[in-house]
């Protein structure tokens, strides 16, 4: 019985290919019965949720949307062709697994190939260099199968990501089963409209038809008046729109924005979908305007197994809910490129352009120095990506990089006799070099294997010879090309680098153009991606105030990302939420001319944990803040009742009224890095809580002591009379953000955070979640505030001096915790404004915005 039905849930899956599930039940009611019907009715829906609620990749889906697609079946033949490829290319079953899971979601939410009339508009958003072009080409394979008809790949504004786009899609999709496709493009050349569109869609035509292009203009209009001349055979054409970096040249641009919204609606049928890492832009379209706003889905691809993201190598801050010690800081990797060096590698402002005359700076030549060693190491261990690739941007400028030429190869071949030579001083150079980098990073710590110095040296002649000097922008001929054997290659340049295209084997980054939006910023970061065999080694050059920059937006990516899955779990659409995106005082979310729908955000701190981690290292700041926290001190210990029953070097006072918090945190200043840490919304917040419910009204002020000392002494602080404790240890984050900046990373500890509740004796380490449940259950109407009196001369434990540097402040640190219970009702959220940098007074090179003057100008 069960084997009849299995063949009769076969019929009909065959009958969906060929029609809607609607249209196929119809059919199939023909010869089955009521009951049959009902039970492949059930066992279709059960397939779809199953899909549909998949753990991973998290989406956002519009309410009342049928999805249809159950997976890959026997018959079809695009999708286990490129399964074949991944497999024989070296992916694991764990990542085939994941990717056809991921790829079988956002197909199931495309429209049916067969519905009359549709226009489904979704975006994918995945990590920079994380493998969104497999993820979509695996996506075309399966709508290929189900029946789409003509998909359009818009690869990008440059030509290097398009050809790499084809060239990817003929190997994965095309040469497999070349019978079934046809190309209206190639990897040499851009859209050239055929003669008789009409026979591409025309009935008695069953092949799929290919088009890659770039988001051009002419390109564009060309296409259109193409697609135009074949209307009458479009009607039953399903059109699959794959928007590769979704959020460039897209949104809120008069000519391409338009262009392609009117390709869209000359498609009756047509299915559009975004990929992009940094949608910042498309999440800020206005949703009821007839524009590309993602209204029918949003999926959030997972970050793959050992892919190197944005806080893997500049850590990030932590975001509600989380264990500050839980919250990876980022390796070793990043150097600093001092400011007097700025000017030798990048002009002071546009006008400088013309002429500039680059100098090879210390930390540059460093840099390029490492970069050889670098390759010359991943030779001998003989794993992972072939090619070796180094980035130099320090300009969007083709004047500026065609000018690093000459003094780059003059150094090449300088430093190619130095070596012939076995200059001493070079060669110890060189082992300095080696010798601290892979101190700093040690390859066991990443699962790699240790090269000495002596034995990547006689691999690095050969590494000199091989390696090429490249000049990779709209300018050039002599482009990057990974497809005729193993590179090694100083790549500089600026857009063509920045935007999609893959960085084959890059090690070294050298790193020095500001920009001044979020997404710009993320896709500038080609380091970004699979470090295969080499995950020890990779490394970036750039300024502190980049670094501190990447450092806020991998914030900023989390909390998004984050945001995105809550609103899964709370059965939200892309049409009921709007995903926060946290403003910076020296950046744009987007572009300005993108971010014209966007309006300020709500944030609350009910159930959150807030930290000081930044200070600043001035001796009048820093006793500003002691005097504060004493006034707190006295005046609550008069206020309150003091809680006898805390551990030594601990106090605690019970029921301090809360206007001593608030005129607390009108003199205790902030460091202005600590966006969360902000005395207004602070006030704000606690003033509106209780002016709406009475809670937050009292208090509880702890003082937690640690085991600072000098010599064998104690160190010891005195906040008021009776309320002294030995002093706590914090040593700083090294290079961290500039001389002015120290930054201790985690302050408060999850014990700290508990410090007012009965903790139950055999729960002496409870997890973030129960702290927050046992404060709602005890104390649900009062809030903590915790005082650290941190040494000024803390130092960092034995075993950590490489990762940590003495405090060294002028004057001892007050850090503080606040720690805020869950609202019984709905939160008082306070607003958080968009702000953005003020450039009138700021060098034109200084500041770069995303150059798309090549839209019209590069090669077709």
């Amino acid at each position: 019985m069960t084997d009849k039905f299995d063949q009769q849930y076969e019929v009909f899956l065959n009958l969906v290919d060929s029609g809607t599930p609607e249209a196929a039940m119809k059919e199939l009611g023909l010869f089955a019965s009521e009951e049959t019907l009902q039970r492949i009715a059930e066992r279709h829906e059960r397939e779809t949720i199953r899909i549909r609620e998949r753990e991973e990749p998290r989406s956002v889906v519009l309410g009342n949307r049928f999805t249809w697609y159950t997976g890959p079946r026997p018959k079809d033949r695009c999708w286990p062709a490129l399964e074949q490829i991944l497999m024989k290319s070296g992916w694991s079953e764990k990542g085939i697994s994941d990717l056809d899971g991921a790829s079988t979601k956002v197909v199931s939410l495309l429209s049916h190939p067969r519905e009359r009339a549709f226009s489904t508009k979704g975006l994918v958003v995945g990590y920079v260099q994380s493998g969104k072009t497999t993820n979509f080409t695996a996506v075309t394979a399966k709508a290929a199968d189900r029946g789409y008809k003509l998909f359009i790949v818009l690869a990008g504004i440059h030509n290097g990501l398009r050809r790499q786009t084809q060239h990817r899609l003929i190997q994965q999709l095309v040469e497999p089963n070349p019978s079934r496709w046809l190309q209206l493009t190639d990897p040499d050349k851009d859209f050239t409209p055929p003669a008789n569109a009409a026979a591409y869609f025309a009935k008695n035509n069953k092949q799929h038809v290919l088009c890659v292009i770039k988001k051009n203009p002419r390109v564009l209009e060309k296409f259109s008046a193409w697609l135009a001349s074949a209307a009458d055979y479009l009607a039953d054409c399903p059109a699959l729109v794959i928007d590769d970096e979704a959020d460039q040249a897209t949104v809120a641009t008069d000519t391409i924005n338009p262009l392609i919204c009117t390709i869209l609606d000359r498609l009756p049928k047509s299915a559009y979908v975004g990929y992009t890492a940094t949608p910042f832009a498309n999440l800020l379209i206005d949703p009821s305007a007839k524009d590309l706003y993602p209204e029918h889905f949003i999926v959030n691809l997972p970050k793959p197994e050992g892919h190197f993201g944005t806080e893997v190598l500049f850590g990030r801050d932590v975001i509600d809910g989380e264990d500050p010690e839980d919250v990876l800081d980022g390796y070793d990797m990043i150097r600093e490129v001092p400011e007097s060096e700025i000017d030798l590698v990048r002009p002071a402002s546009r006008a400088d352009a013309d002429g500039f005359q680059p100098v090879i700076a210390a930390s540059l030549g460093r840099a390029i120095r490492y970069f050889w060693m670098c390759t010359a190491a991943r030779r001998l261990r003989n794993t992972g990506n072939p090619h070796s690739t180094m980035l130099v941007h320090t300009s969007v400028k083709t004047l500026v990089h065609n000018s690093f030429r000459q003094p780059l190869e003059a150094l090449l071949d300088k430093c190619g006799e130095l070596l012939q030579s076995a200059d001493s001083r070079f060669m110890a150079d060189l082992r300095e070099i080696w010798d601290r980098e892979t101190s700093l990073v040690p390859a066991e710590d990443l699962n790699e294997h240790k090269v000495l110095f002596d034995d990547l040296l006689p691999l690095l002649p050969e590494v000199l010879r091989d390696c090429r000097i490249i000049m990779d922008n709209s300018s050039s001929k002599d482009r990057l090309d990974y497809e005729n054997g193993p590179v090694v290659a100083i790549a500089v340049g600026g857009n063509t680098l920045s935007r999609g295209l893959t960085l084959e084997g890059l090690t070294v980054s050298y790193f020095v153009r500001s920009v001044s939006a979020y997404d710009t910023l993320l896709q500038m970061g080609r380091w970004f991606g699979f470090r295969n065999g080499y995950a020890d080694l990779p490394r970036i050059w750039m300024t502190a105030e980049l670094r501190r920059w990447f450092r806020h937006v991998a914030t900023v990516e989390s909390e998004m990302r984050r945001d995105i899955d809550i609103y899964m779990v709370e059965d939200k659409t892309p049409m009921t939420f709007a995903v926060r995106l946290r403003t910076h005082p020296s950046l744009r979310v987007t572009a300005a001319a993108k971010m014209t729908n966007a309006v300020p955000a709500a944030s609350a701190y009910g159930g959150k944990r807030v930290q000081t981690r930044y200070f600043h290292a001035d001796k009048a700041w820093l006793s500003s803040n002691v005097k504060a926290a004493r006034t707190l001190v006295g005046d609550a210990s008069r206020a309150g009742k003091l809680d006898d029953k805390v551990k030594t070097e601990q106090k605690l006072i019970r029921d301090v009224p809360y206007e001593l918090v608030t005129e607390f945190l009108q003199s205790y200043q902030f460091h202005e890095n600590s966006q969360e840490c902000n005395s207004e919304l602070l006030i704000r917040y606690i003033e509106k809580r209780v002016a709406k419910s009475g809670s937050l009204r009292r208090w509880n002020v702890a003082i937690v002591g640690g085991s600072a000392s000098s010599g064998n002494e104690p160190k010891r602080f005195s906040f008021s009379d009776g309320f002294d404790v030995r002093m706590v240890s914090r040593s700083a984050v090294p290079d961290s953000d500039g001389p002015d900046i120290v930054d201790i990373k985690t302050l408060m500890s999850r014990r700290d955070a508990a410090i007012d509740l009965p903790i139950p004796s055999s729960k002496q380490e409870l997890t973030e979640e129960q702290i927050k449940n046992l404060r709602t259950t005890e104390c649900p109407e009062c809030a903590l505030l915790v005082l650290y009196p941190i040494d000024k001369d803390s130092k960092p434990k034995p075993g950590r001096e490489k990762q940590r540097k003495p405090l060294a402040t002028p004057e001892d640190v007050i850090g503080v915790g606040l720690v805020f219970p869950e609202p019984s009702a709905d939160d008082s959220a306070v607003e958080w404004q968009y702000v953005s940098t003020d450039l009138a007074n700021v060098a034109s090179e200084e500041i770069e915005e995303e150059d798309l003057s090549d839209l019209v100008t590069e090669d077709l």
